[in-house]
């Protein structure tokens, strides 16, 4: 994505951010709008994105630092929470307090954190039960409501406190998608809009497999809802849909909405989206197509966005908001201080997804590389340190202690084994090693790099990248410590550079 600004108006591209943030709602509070994403397993959770103008983001707040402490968030339980944690949230702002609404998979259990400043200290409350891809509504006359489901999709009214349904209160089927063999009803987003209710959803054509957006529409919340298909189009990619999100409108009155695209390994990705109303029914895009170009106007021009992705030098006093860690760290196994980041290894671990404190960032479509240095010298024997890739097929290049002397090392796993790809001897105990993603026509292929006297040389050949639902997050780029015969090694990492398009990612 990239964005110009003249008078107020911005202009930029689709899809938006072009980094993995599904399932997202959006919400205006004055001049400001909000975004809120599925942040799974990752930590901190429950990511808040800010912005101006709807097309340029920045991170503004993270719900939590941890959503519960128990073996699957430590990575004990030989597993974690993979595919599970903080699922499809629902944003609310009501008389002056943020809502933020959602399920997890792993728990069992809905979750509802409150704040008066989207910044927080946001606090958490149960509702009891369990509201699969949820959304609020907090209606007219007071009363308060949640629309949910997979397939059926149905609306409960919550009592004054919203932790519980309302005892004798409205309960009732909304939506039932039927008998299907592809993706039926889910990613509920509910409004109260001009006297009318409308009920978005994501599903897939019956036909086949492509995801599309529907809205249904209601006088009444105890009357019928009805509607059809508004949303079909793919910008041109692969049949990969653009479905589930909000809408939200401008301070001038325009409307819009933001749902997401499936991009292979990169992930999810937010496609922005113009919107008119025609006798009181939504019309997403621009007939009929998400729009390459898209416009809309800043209400606070000039502004300047901090990164969604950046470079790190390590120098600050607490981590850039660009990292999430891969479950919960261990607060005593990791550090930061004069420039370098230091992670400690624990239990001994055969799998790079059981290992704990992985630092990781987004990766960005379509293609992108980061490269950093790697000290091992406080490593133990057997301990590999190193830049990741992670998803369920990981893949990683890093230097590695031995009884004697250091050599480098690729491994992956492209099957259900991780395989080590190449190992060459290394005389010194640092050295520095880069990862390339190309995403490009959904070829979703990474090489591996160490550097050289003369420049980057490749080692351990390509690893293809996948998007599976094991994980149901994008590839990301990580930096981890592996124990392979002793835990308490230490590794320390200097500098990571994030560099961004193909020019940086050759391969």
């Amino acid at each position: 994505m990239s964005g110009t600004e003249k008078n107020g108006l911005v202009t930029g591209r689709n899809p938006l951010l072009n980094l993995d943030f599904p399932d997202v709602d959006v919400i205006r509070v004055g001049e400001v709008y909000y975004m809120v994403s599925t942040t799974m397993y990752f930590l901190p959770g429950g990511v808040i994105l800010r912005s101006y103008d709807l097309i340029h983001w920045e991170y503004a707040a993270r719900i939590y630092d941890e959503l519960e402490d128990n073996e699957g968030w430590r990575l004990e339980d030989g597993k974690g929470v993979y595919s599970s944690g903080m699922w499809a949230a629902s944003l609310r702002y009501h008389e002056g307090i943020f809502y933020v609404c959602f399920v997890a998979n792993d728990t069992h259990r809905t979750y509802l954190y409150r704040a008066q400043r989207i910044e927080g200290p946001w606090k958490r409350n149960y509702i009891e039960g369990f509201y699969p891809d949820c959304s609020l509504l907090f209606d007219d006359d007071g009363r308060t409501y949640i629309a949910y489901g997979h397939r059926v999709i149905y609306l409960t009214e919550l009592n004054e406190e919203l932790t519980a349904p309302k005892k004798n209160g409205l309960h009732r089927v909304l939506a039932d998608y039927g008998a299907s063999r592809q993706l039926p009803y889910e990613g509920t987003h509910i409004y109260h809009l001009n006297g009318r209710y409308y009920l978005f959803l994501i599903h897939s054509l019956r036909e086949e497999w492509r995801r599309v957006e529907t809205c249904l529409v209601s006088d009444s919340l105890e009357g019928p809802f009805t509607g059809g298909i508004v949303f079909n189009d793919d910008l041109g990619f692969f049949n990969q849909g653009i479905a589930q999100g909000g809408i939200v409108d401008t301070p001038d009155g325009d409307w819009y909405a933001i749902l997401f695209q499936d991009r292979g390994a990169c992930g999810r990705i937010p496609v922005l989206l113009p919107v008119k109303w025609e006798s009181g029914l939504p019309v997403l895009g621009k007939d009929g197509r998400a729009p390459l170009t898209v416009e809309s106007r800043s209400t606070r021009p000039d502004y300047s966005y901090a990164p969604l992705i950046d470079s790190d030098a390590f120098d600050g006093d607490r981590l850039k908001d660009v990292w999430e860690w891969n479950h919960l760290p261990d607060p005593n196994r990791w550090a930061m201080a004069g420039g370098r980041l230091m992670l400690t290894t624990g239990k001994v671990e055969g799998d790079l997804t059981l290992v704990r404190n992985i630092l990781t960032q987004r990766a960005l479509f379509p293609a992108c590389s980061a490269h950093v240095t790697i000290d091992g010298s406080r490593l133990r024997p057997g301990d590999v340190a190193g830049l990741c890739i992670l998803q369920y097929h990981w893949a990683y290049i890093g230097i590695k202690r031995l009884q004697e002397g250091y050599e480098l090392i690729v491994c992956m796993r492209e099957k259900e084994e991780a395989e080590v790809k190449a190992v060459i001897p290394w005389r010194e105990s640092r050295a520095t090693v880069r990862v390339s993603m190309d995403f490009r026509e959904l070829r979703d292929q990474a090489a591996f790099f160490y550097r050289g006297e003369d420049g980057w040389i490749p080692l351990g050949g390509m690893h293809q990248m996948k998007y599976l639902l094991k994980h149901f997050t994008g590839n990301r780029f990580g930096l981890f410590a592996l124990a392979q015969e002793t835990g308490g090694g230490t590794a320390v990492f200097e500098r990571f550079v994030y560099e961004k398009g193909m020019d940086a990612a050759s391969i």
